[in-house]
């Protein structure tokens, strides 16, 4: 026998968004374009105006989103998002929200830290909400193309609830454990991509210095086993120079920090993102953590022109 979905169930969830940066504005507008209906806040309104000609609604406060049924959170870090949440989590203390109410974190944070803030989003809602975390990986031109990967963790029932949203933002959308199992794959993911962006302006200088044309370099390379989506998306940044930001170099530091908390909590190794770590943090004392990642490469020239 076919089983029918009643009215209700067909109903498509609705959805609030927090957060129209870099990534979260482009992710909105995907939302809102395949989803149909969205409501927005920011703290500037500039973008927010821009989603609203796109046809979204935009909340005078968080705290409107509150009978939302899935909220999500692209904000720079938790301590962002807890500041943002207050008012929100206030309003369910005297009202709890409809059970089932999802409340997904999209920020780049601390797999600790995030299971903390699911604890707090249960007691103030009653039992009401439950946090997923969902970080996502592809830069600014993945987010403009729906193409970003999602790496998500929450329990089964809560990522079937918003997986549909979800894909509407990345074509490789996975359920990777409990809570907090999202942002330990996205620290995984930023060791991958702060040292192999780092090596990869490491061999930039020294094949320059050393009378090389980098980017014929970097072209061959492409064609032998150090090819990468790395390579091919950063390397022509670091070959050309630019550093005009598509997101911001500091926050490899702060990313790489979370990987150091769960090696530790794990005890596990991790020589790689220990150096890393290093560098980016020498990055940002250059005072070059605003510029693109990229930019790794004239934090190392400056190392070089020191010695």
């Amino acid at each position: 026998m076919t089983h029918t979905p009643t009215s209700a169930q067909q109903a498509p969830p609705s959805v609030g968004f927090v957060g129209l940066g870099h990534m979260g504005a482009p992710m909105a507008a995907n939302l809102l374009r395949i989803h149909g209906s969205l409501t927005v806040w920011n703290r500037s309104g500039a973008a927010a105006e821009s989603l609203s000609r796109q046809g979204a609604l935009v909340a005078a406060s968080v705290a409107e989103l509150r009978n939302c049924n899935i909220i999500i959170f692209m904000l720079p870090d938790l301590s962002f998002i807890i500041d943002a949440a207050a008012p929100l989590l206030a309003t369910w203390q005297d009202v709890p929200p409809d059970p089932g109410t999802v409340v997904v974190v999209m920020s780049s944070v601390s797999p600790q830290a995030v299971q903390d803030f699911g604890a707090h989003v249960a007691l103030a809602s009653a039992g009401q909400a439950r946090v997923i975390d969902a970080p996502v990986s592809g830069g600014t031109i993945g987010a403009e193309n729906g193409a970003l990967a999602i790496m998500v963790g929450g329990n089964e029932v809560d990522f079937a609830k918003a997986l549909a949203v979800l894909e509407a933002m990345g074509s490789t959308v996975r359920l990777l454990g409990g809570l907090g199992s999202g942002s330990l794959a996205k620290a995984c993911n930023q060791l991958l991509v702060g040292t192999a962006t780092a090596a990869l302006a490491e061999a930039a200088e020294l094949a320059e210095r050393s009378g090389m044309n980098v980017a014929a370099l970097f072209d061959v390379l492409g064609g032998g086993l150090a090819d990468s989506a790395v390579l091919n998306v950063v390397g022509p940044r670091i070959a050309s120079k630019d550093y005009a930001p598509t997101g911001p170099a500091k926050f490899m530091h702060k990313d790489l920090g979370f990987v150091l908390e769960s090696a530790h909590a794990a005890r596990s190794a991790v020589p790689m993102a220990t150096a890393g770590y290093a560098l980016y943090g020498t990055l940002k004392e250059q005072g070059l953590g605003e510029q693109d990642l990229a930019v790794v490469r004239e934090s190392i020239a400056r190392l070089g022109s020191a010695t």
